[in-house]
């Protein structure tokens, strides 16, 4: 094993495919760290005793374990099942399939193009170093095409081959947010004041608004947009706009209701 290569950080949640198992422990391969060798020590399988090892796991199962120490020297790691939490668990278990989803659609790519290892390598590096993830790249270039790729340096044919490709596999998430919104009016002109106030707030470029009749006073507003913080951000506009254009004898208020993602892979 090269000793240059990479390592976990203490803390941190892996993938790990289990390799053999002995009455003091479970050895397993970090999947995301090129197979690195890791330890699952009996006592760190369950919080209770554990009297037989091979009904928690079996050889090639897929294990989600937190790393608890790290000897960078000896290349040594220690690892916890009883210590991952549930949420932790979930959470892993999206960012892998996604992780090896992306992987699946740069190796079609690359068969695509007709390019080497090097460059496919090449071509997922810059993807990772400008979006973060490869994922994350891989959803943008679904929603926007190869534009949405630009800045990321791909030449304009490997643009298209990945936006191609990602807009088959991947649905890009969508989110959305809602307020139930009273408005009454004591003035003569108060429902066309009302009307007014509300197609006003709905002209918000950042995001799809959509101001429904819900039985008088009552309106509801739907928002939907490409980031759940992009969502909020124009639901925050939205109420404010109409709390400024009732008037001073109008009455205005708003309850939130239950948001929603839906759309995207996980």
């Amino acid at each position: 094993m090269s000793a240059d290569r990479p390592l976990p950080d203490p803390g941190e949640v892996v993938v790990c495919t289990v390799r053999e198992i002995t009455s003091h422990g479970i050895y397993v391969n970090l999947d995301q760290y090129d197979g690195t060798n890791g330890f699952l020590h009996v006592s760190e399988i369950s919080t209770g005793w554990v009297r037989n090892i091979d009904r928690v796991a079996k050889v090639s199962q897929k294990l989600i374990l937190k790393v608890i120490r790290v000897n960078r020297a000896r290349r040594e790691i220690d690892l916890s099942l009883r210590q991952v939490t549930n949420e932790e668990r979930r959470a892993k278990v999206i960012e892998w399939k996604r992780e090896e989803r992306a992987l699946a659609i740069i190796d079609a790519v690359k068969t695509k193009l007709g390019v080497d290892d090097a460059r496919e390598r090449e071509i997922r590096l810059k993807l990772e170093e400008e979006f973060g993830t490869l994922y994350g790249a891989l959803e943008t270039a679904a929603r926007n095409g190869p534009a949405g790729l630009a800045s990321a340096g791909l030449a304009e044919k490997e643009a298209k081959a990945v936006a191609e490709i990602a807009e088959e596999k991947i649905v890009p998430p969508r989110y959305e947010v809602g307020a139930l919104i009273e408005v009454s009016s004591r003035s003569p002109e108060g429902i066309e004041q009302v009307k007014k106030t509300l197609l006003m707030a709905a002209s918000d470029p950042s995001a799809e608004v959509h101001i429904t009749y819900a039985g008088a006073p009552h309106y509801r507003v739907r928002i939907t947009a490409d980031d759940y913080k992009q969502a909020e951000k124009a639901m925050d506009s939205v109420l404010e706009k109409i709390k400024d254009g009732v008037g001073k004898h109008d009455a205005f208020s708003f309850k939130r209701e239950i948001s929603r993602k839906y759309g995207g892979s996980s």
